[in-house]
């Protein structure tokens, strides 16, 4: 029997965003999901998020998302799909899709946060941030809010699992928090950055996002049936 609910602590959530085609995104999308457009562009992007749960365990973690919609029968519902989730916890990466949704693989992180620089590393991931007085560049959002506001209805996950046809639910509740921008100095990502799956231009880096010192909740959703995306290349 899976944990009903699970109480944690964000310490810190980074929100990196790539605008990515939609039409090369649509195709690594399982169906009914479909990629929210925002000025023309797919919004696509990382997740890195610290956080402690309710025994003391504080862990690093990475998402790798897609904002996405599908129907239902109330009308058309907003969330991620999450096609790949890396942890730096041994105990986090066993549970996951076990006790609770969401298969992890579990990876090295090396963090550096000091003076509101931020840099981040896992795997084959390598982010870089700093503070930023103003949101600046960015082809998906034109002011804080707006962002906020995207990122607030994309509460709700959907995560890849080792069957093609299953994914993993889970929603995250939480006071919502302010978003702030700050400046994408550099961001790698073996995923966005692989030419078989995103071709030259087709996944752009725009912007990023940083919230911190915020409580929240991760609620376990019924498992949705999907059938497989059409391109299905080797994971990053």
């Amino acid at each position: 029997m899976r944990t009903p609910r699970l109480a944690s602590r964000v310490h810190r959530r980074l929100l990196v965003n790539y605008r990515t085609d939609p039409d090369i995104t649509a195709r690594l999308l399982p169906a009914p999901l479909r990629p929210q457009i925002v000025n023309g562009w797919a919004v696509s992007g990382i997740c890195l998020i610290r956080l402690s749960v309710l025994n003391g365990l504080v862990t690093e973690n990475a998402a790798h998302r897609i904002a996405v919609a599908w129907d239902t029968p109330d009308g058309v519902a907003q969330g991620v799909y999450i096609p790949r989730r890396d942890t730096e916890s041994r105990l986090v990466a066993w549970a996951g899709g076990r006790i609770f949704p969401g298969h992890h693989r579990h990876s090295r992180f090396d963090v550096q946060d000091e003076a509101g620089e931020l840099h981040l590393a896992f795997a084959d991931v390598d982010v870089h941030v700093r503070p930023a007085a103003t949101l600046a560049g960015s082809h998906l959002f034109t002011e804080t809010a707006q962002a906020s506001e995207f990122f607030r209805r994309g509460a709700v996950a959907y995560s890849a699992t080792p069957d093609p046809t299953r994914l993993d639910g889970l929603h995250l509740l939480t006071d919502g928090g302010d978003v702030t921008p700050v400046e994408l100095s550099s961001v790698r990502s073996a995923y966005f950055d692989d030419p078989s799956r995103f071709p030259p231009a087709t996944a752009i880096p725009d912007s990023a996002f940083l919230m911190r010192d915020l409580p929240a909740v991760w609620k376990p959703l019924p498992p949705m049936t999907v059938r497989p995306a059409t391109e299905q290349p080797a994971p990053a």
